[in-house]
């Protein structure tokens, strides 16, 4: 499969080292040197992007129009996902986008889920969540946590929104929960839930080790996206 990176930084390159250990070639790398206006994207397969918030949408637009399959792993556009939806429809496009490609993020996402609605019931367990990040990371709280977030909202009784703070832990009333988004040197991405009683703490976690997990999700990702129209997310390459 021919892939196109948008974004050759870090992710980038942990993208093509796996892209080409699992035969695939890499036809096009864009960055802020090599613009997506100065290449001809249609020449790849499926496109990868991992960008930045502000680039993202217009990177989406770009390869929805031109037909080209693209895997987004950026976050912080969500607010733009029913529009980029109607577009992908009247184009008949193809888009895959997640929050975090991992398949072990992906799995605590539905263990997540499913122990919220356990919890639901147990109102003296106060749930929180923490995730940590390198300190070049833009958006805070993360995706990934922002999806737990959600995920635990959806399934919870006892919770109806989430309220963040970067640093130190935000002042919360009985009904939101609480994240706190930390920025530490050299941290690929932990994100922690908890449930803490007087009595006990129940706690799910998972730290990556490398940007490696990101990277083989993202190249799975677009070998499922190959060949189909619509959109997609890591829930359908992994039949959950």
């Amino acid at each position: 499969m021919k892939i196109g990176l948008i974004g050759y930084g870090k992710m980038g390159k942990a993208i093509e080292r796996i892209a080409l250990e699992r035969g695939h070639s890499i036809v096009y790398k864009i960055d802020s040197k090599n613009t997506i206006d100065q290449v001809d994207l249609t020449i790849a397969d499926v496109a990868i992007e991992f960008t930045q918030p502000g680039l993202v949408v217009k990177h989406m637009e770009t390869c929805i129009e031109k037909q080209v399959p693209i895997v987004v792993g950026t976050t912080a556009w969500q607010s733009e996902l029913d529009r980029i939806s109607k577009l992908v429809s009247e184009k008949n496009g193809s888009l895959l986008h997640a929050s975090n490609f991992s398949v072990g993020v992906n799995i605590l996402f539905h263990i997540n889920e499913k122990l919220a609605a356990l919890m639901s019931s147990h109102s003296e367990y106060k749930a929180q969540i923490e995730e940590i990040h390198h300190v070049q990371k833009l958006d805070a709280p993360s995706g990934t946590a922002v999806s737990l977030a959600q995920g635990l909202i959806e399934n919870n009784q006892n919770y109806t929104s989430w309220k963040a703070k970067t640093g130190s832990w935000p002042a919360v009333t009985a009904e939101e929960l609480p994240i706190q988004a930390l920025r530490e040197p050299d941290v690929p991405g932990t994100h922690t839930i908890s449930y803490i009683s007087k009595i006990d703490t129940l706690t799910l976690s998972h730290e990556a080790h490398s940007r490696d997990g990101f990277a083989l999700g993202s190249v799975i990702a677009a070998e499922f996206l190959f060949g189909k129209k619509g959109i997609y997310t890591m829930r359908d390459v992994l039949a959950f």
